[in-house]
């Protein structure tokens, strides 16, 4: 379905990703973890075009182009096949939330407004906030600011949604509230890729984990041979270290 090849990314002398392969079926939940500047945020935006990669190829269902060398026909048809949810929000503040989730449909779909607006209340109804859907982001709290976000992304019913750290702007008594809503997405069957750094949520919905560090894949599998089995050393240090600092927390 969806599948990037050797993406190379650098910025300036940083070298990011250093000839990353990924491959997403229908249907999966792919759960990408790693250390800060691992490169797991610049692949998500290379794959939607909000980074130009240096070199690599991505083939979506029929659709097949260079990542670095994409028509703007091309980069607009991977993107109306694609929902991307942000880690701070991006909401526009002087719209309501059910404004957020039309806009999108109406300016760049050219979906009709009446038509729009059911599918923004269906969205908005599906995270939980219908009742909220004409309040302004000031009156919503954080959590309740990223499920707009996430129904503004499901909303034109994307072949693929991308999480870039759906809670990491998240004050930690949020975050459960924006997970459940990502897990009734994976049951209903929506293929995802998210990155984050929430180790339980992963092993619970994760149908294939990737760790990556240094720019690189160091190791990929199901969750339970990542979480329990993993063959790298890195991985294990990696695993042992966050889940160690998350029963410290708890």
């Amino acid at each position: 379905m969806l599948k990037v090849t050797n993406v190379h990314k650098a910025f300036g002398d940083n070298e990011i990703l250093k000839g990353v392969d990924l491959t997403v079926q229908k249907g999966d939940v792919v759960v990408i973890l790693g250390p800060s500047g691992s490169g797991k945020t610049t692949l998500l935006r290379t794959i939607d075009f909000l980074e130009t990669a240096d070199k690599g190829e991505l083939e979506f269902d029929d659709i097949k182009t260079s990542l670095s060398h994409a028509s703007k026909k091309t980069i607009l048809s991977v993107r109306r096949k694609t929902g991307f949810v942000y880690q701070n929000y991006n909401l526009f503040a002087n719209k309501t939330a059910l404004e957020n989730v039309m806009e999108g449909l109406v300016t760049a779909r050219k979906i009709p407004k009446d038509k729009a607006r059911e599918i923004a209340e269906k969205a908005l109804e599906k995270v939980g906030l219908l009742d909220r859907k004409d309040y302004y982001p000031s009156q919503l709290s954080g959590g309740q600011q990223q499920r707009v976000g996430i129904a503004r992304a499901v909303a034109p019913n994307p072949d693929v949604v991308l999480f870039d750290e759906p809670t990491s702007a998240l004050d930690p008594e949020l975050v459960g509230e924006v997970l459940n809503v990502i897990k009734e997405l994976a049951k209903e069957g929506t293929t995802m890729i998210v990155v984050t750094h929430e180790m339980s949520f992963a092993e619970e919905v994760a149908s294939q984990v990737i760790f990556m560090d240094g720019g690189v894949v160091v190791e990929k599998g199901t969750a339970t041979e990542i979480f329990n089995h993993p063959k790298e050393d890195r991985t294990r240090q990696f695993l042992q270290r966050v889940l160690k600092s998350v029963e410290y927390v708890i």
